[in-house]
C-alpha cells in the first residue's frame, strides 16, 4: 500500500485470503487468490464447525476449491437453508452512545471520526464462536471508533463476507456498527470482471437482485452495512452507471433496515480503477448524485495528499455532505505506530480537523508481536496503538510521530442505563473464571462475551508516582482478565474507569469485588464517583469519595457495597477508584468486577436444550446444541459440563441460542454427559439451568 505519492507508486497489498502479502505495482486494498505460498489454513475435521460465511456473487470460479474452503453463490442464499445461521446470528443492539468531556485538551468532539478495516482470520475457516486459543485479536478501544470493517476476501475462497457474531455483539455493545465486506478483487489477485456483473445484474423486472439480497444478508445476521470495493478493471463508463444504480438501490432497499455503505475509492465513472486519492469529479457519483447521497462515507484512498483531503473536504460540503464522511486511509498493516502518516493534513492544530480516517489493518498490534505472545503483551502494544504510551490519553499529542487517537479523537460511552456492570472481561483468556475460580483450564476466545472496558488508558490523577495499570491474565473474578494496578503509592491516585450518564437514586449502589496479590502492602480503597461532568477537556471531574475498605494481602477476593444514596438523586457523570497505600510501599491490586444497580437482579431460565447434531472426531464427540430464548433481559448464555463428582466445567459461551461444542470425552464410567445452559443476566447473576443428556 502507498505511504506517500512516489514517481512510480508501489503498495503493499494485503493478500486478504491469507493475511499474507506482496507488492504489486499500482494502488489496491487488494487480495490474493490463495496463500502467497500457495497453502490454505486446513478446516478442521469435524464437519459440525461453523464458519463465517462468504459467498461469491454467483458464478464460481472455475476448477475445484482448495482444502477447507467452500465455494457459494449469494444469489442462491436463502436464510432457511443456511445451515450454520443460527451460530453466526448477532443478537446485541446497536447501543446508543453519548461524548462525554474529552480526557485531554487536543481530542475533538463533532469532528474527525475513526473507520477500521480489520482482518481476524482467513477468509475460509474463520469460527463462527471463537476459539480454544487466547492468541486472538481483541480489540477494545471502542470508544474511538465509528465504524469498524470485517476485512477480507479473495479470489480463491469468496468475496462477500458477513461478519461473524462474536465480533458484530461486542461492537454494538459499544455502539460501533461494523460492516461486511464486497470485494472485487484486481485483476493481477485472480479479480474477474464477470463477477462485477454479477453483483450489478438487473433481474427481468430492472431490479437489482443482489441489492436486495444483500441487505437481507444484514438483516439476518444482524450486523449494520457493507463496504464496497470494487477494483477489478477492466470496465467501462456503462458498467461504472450499473454500480451507481446498484449502490442506490442498495441504499433504498436498506434504508427501512439502518444498512450502511461505504464506498473505497477505486472504480470510478469511467469504469477504470483510478484510486484518485480524494473525492472528485471521479468519483463523486458514488458518494453523491444529484438525487442526494448514494453512500454514507468514502474511504478514501492511501495516496491522499494534504492538498487533496482538503479539496475533498471542501467537495464535501459543496454537496451538502459532512466532510467528516470521508475517512482518509491510514495503512498500519506493515509499521503500526511507526507508520510514517502527514498528520497535520488530517487533523491540523489549532484548526478544525479536515476529514475523518481509516485504518487499514489495525491488527498490526497482534500480529507484529513474536511467536510465544501474551494476551497481555497484545493489550500493551494495543493501548500504546491507540492511547499513546504512558498517560498520553489524558495529555495532548506532539505534532511529530505517531498520533495516538485519544489526543485527537472524543471518546464516547454507552452508559446511559442501570444496572451496569463489569467483569473486566477483554474477550479472551488463558482460563475461565468464575467468582474467582477457575472453571475451565483451556484458553480461548470470543468477542461476544467482551465486557464493557474503561475507555481511557489510563487516566490518573496523583501528586506522587504513576501506578501501572494494565489488563491481566493470572488471576480474574469472572471471565478471563481482571484489572491490575501495581507501583509505589507514594500519594492517593484517583484511577478513572468510565464516563457515563448513569442515573442514580435512593436505593442505588456501588458493588467493587477487588483483592491484593499475596507480596502487595495494604491499601485504602475509596469509591470515586462524580455527580457533575469535567469542568474542562484534560480537567478531572469533581469526584466525591466514598469508602470501600482497605484490603490486606491474603484477605483473597471481597465484594464491598457503597451506597449512592448519600449523593442524593441525580446523574453519575464518571466513576473511578482513589487508592491510598501506605509508606509508599509497593502495592498490586486488582479490581474484578464493578456494579451500579438499584437492587439484585436475576434472569429467567432458557428452555428447550437440545443437541441438534453430533460427529466422532479422533475419539471424542463434538456436539451442536440450541435452546429457547429466555424470557426478559439477558446478557449472553453460558453452557457447562456437570462432572460425575458434581462439579462444573465451563463450556463456551455465546448472545445467541445455539452453540458449537467440540471435543467431549467421557468422564470414567459415565452413562451420558450432562449439559447444562443458563441465562447470565447484565448483573452476571445466572439462572436455573436447563439440562440435556449426551449418551456415550
Amino acid at each position: 500500500m502507498n505511504r506517500q505519492p512516489s514517481p512510480v507508486p508501489r503498495r503493499r497489498v494485503l493478500l486478504a485470503g491469507a493475511g499474507a502479502a506482496a507488492v504489486l505495482a499500482g494502488p489496491s486494498l487488494g487480495a490474493s487468490p490463495a496463500r502467497a505460498d500457495g497453502r490454505h489454513r486446513p478446516r478442521a475435521a469435524d464437519s459440525l464447525q461453523p464458519y463465517a460465511s462468504y459467498w461469491f456473487p454467483d458464478a464460481l470460479p472455475s476448477g475445484t476449491p482448495g482444502d477447507g474452503i467452500t465455494w457459494r453463490s449469494l444469489a442462491a442464499w436463502q436464510p432457511g437453508t443456511d445451515r450454520d445461521l443460527a451460530f453466526n446470528r448477532a443478537t446485541v443492539p446497536l447501543a446508543r452512545r453519548f461524548t462525554p468531556v474529552p480526557a485531554n485538551t487536543t481530542a475533538r468532539a463533532g469532528q474527525a471520526r475513526i473507520s477500521a478495516l480489520a482482518a481476524f482470520d482467513h477468509t475460509a475457516g474463520n469460527p463462527s464462536q471463537g476459539s480454544a486459543t487466547a492468541d486472538a485479536y481483541a480489540p477494545t478501544h471502542w470508544a474511538l471508533l465509528d465504524e469498524l470493517v470485517f476485512w477480507g476476501g479473495s479470489a480463491g475462497e469468496g468475496l462477500i463476507l458477513a461478519p461473524n457474531a462474536p465480533l458484530v455483539d461486542a461492537a454494538h455493545r459499544n455502539g460501533v456498527p461494523v460492516l461486511g465486506t464486497v470485494f472485487l478483487p484486481p485483476v493481477a489477485y485472480g479479480g474477474q470482471l464477470r463477477w462485477t456483473r454479477d453483483l450489478v445484474r438487473r433481474d427481468a423486472a430492472g431490479r437489482f437482485p443482489l441489492a436486495a439480497k444483500l441487505v437481507r444478508v444484514a438483516t439476518v445476521y444482524g450486523f449494520d452495512g457493507w463496504f464496497i470495493n470494487a477494483e477489478t478493471g477492466g470496465g467501462d463508463a456503462a458498467l461504472a452507471a450499473e454500480m451507481q444504480a446498484f449502490l442506490r438501490a442498495l441504499r433504498a432497499a436498506g434504508a427501512g433496515q439502518g444498512v450502511r455503505i461505504t464506498w473505497y475509492d477505486a472504480m470510478n465513472r469511467t469504469g477504470q480503477v483510478g484510486w484518485q486519492g480524494a473525492l472528485d469529479d471521479l468519483n463523486r457519483s458514488f458518494f453523491q448524485d444529484a438525487a442526494g447521497p448514494v453512500a454514507d462515507s468514502l474511504f478514501v484512498d492511501f495516496r491522499w495528499s494534504a492538498r487533496s483531503l482538503a479539496d475533498s473536504g471542501r467537495l464535501a460540503e459543496q454537496l451538502g455532505r459532512s466532510r467528516y464522511e470521508l475517512w482518509a486511509g491510514v495503512d498500519v498493516e506493515s509499521a503500526g505506530w511507526d507508520t510514517g502518516t502527514d498528520w497535520d493534513a488530517i487533523l491540523p492544530e489549532g484548526r478544525d480537523q479536515v476529514v475523518s480516517f481509516g485504518f487499514y489493518r489495525p491488527e498490526w498490534t497482534l500480529q507484529h508481536l513474536p511467536a510465544g505472545r501474551t494476551p497481555g503483551q497484545f493489550h500493551a502494544a494495543d493501548d500504546r496503538f491507540w492511547a499513546g504510551e504512558g498517560a498520553a490519553a489524558a495529555r495532548p499529542g506532539g505534532a511529530g510521530g505517531w498520533r495516538a487517537p485519544a489526543t485527537a479523537v472524543a471518546d464516547r460511552s454507552t452508559l446511559t442505563a442501570l444496572p451496569f456492570a463489569t467483569g473486566f472481561n477483554t474477550g479472551h483468556g488463558l482460563r475461565w473464571y468464575e467468582a474467582g475460580q477457575v472453571t475451565s483450564e483451556a484458553p480461548w476466545s470470543h468477542l461476544g462475551l467482551q465486557d464493557r472496558l474503561p475507555p481511557r488508558r489510563w487516566v490518573v490523577h496523583t501528586e506522587g508516582q504513576h501506578p501501572d495499570i494494565s489488563w491481566d491474565f493470572d488471576d480474574a473474578w469472572r471471565g478471563g482478565s481482571s484489572l491490575l494496578v501495581r507501583g509505589a503509592l507514594d500519594a492517593p491516585a484517583t484511577v478513572e474507569l468510565f464516563p457515563a450518564r448513569l442515573p442514580a437514586g435512593a436505593a442505588t449502589v456501588l458493588d467493587l469485588t477487588h483483592r491484593l496479590d499475596p507480596a502487595s502492602g495494604p491499601v485504602t480503597v475509596e469509591v470515586a464517583v462524580a455527580t457533575r461532568p469535567a469542568p474542562a477537556p484534560g480537567r478531572p471531574a469533581p469526584y466525591v469519595h466514598l469508602p470501600a475498605g482497605t484490603l490486606r494481602p491474603g484477605d483473597g477476593w471481597r465484594t464491598d457495597t457503597v451506597r449512592l444514596g448519600p449523593l442524593g438523586s441525580g446523574t453519575l457523570h464518571a466513576l473511578g477508584v482513589r487508592l491510598t497505600g501506605r509508606g509508599g510501599a509497593a502495592v498490586a491490586w486488582r479490581l474484578g468486577a464493578l456494579a451500579v444497580h438499584d437492587g439484585p437482579a436475576s434472569p429467567a431460565a432458557p428452555g428447550g436444550l437440545r443437541i441438534t447434531d453430533t460427529a466422532a472426531v479422533d475419539g471424542a464427540v463434538s456436539v451442536r446444541l440450541a435452546w429457547r430464548r429466555a424470557n426478559g433481559p439477558v446478557r449472553h448464555y453460558e453452557l457447562h459440563r456437570r462432572l460425575p463428582d458434581g462439579s462444573r466445567r465451563f463450556l463456551g459461551g455465546t448472545c445467541g441460542t445455539a452453540l458449537y461444542v467440540p471435543g467431549l470425552r467421557r468422564a470414567g464410567t459415565e452413562p451420558a454427559a450432562e449439559i447444562e445452559v443458563r441465562a447470565v443476566h447484565e448483573l452476571f447473576t445466572t439462572s436455573e439451568p436447563a439440562r440435556v443428556q449426551l449418551p456415550w
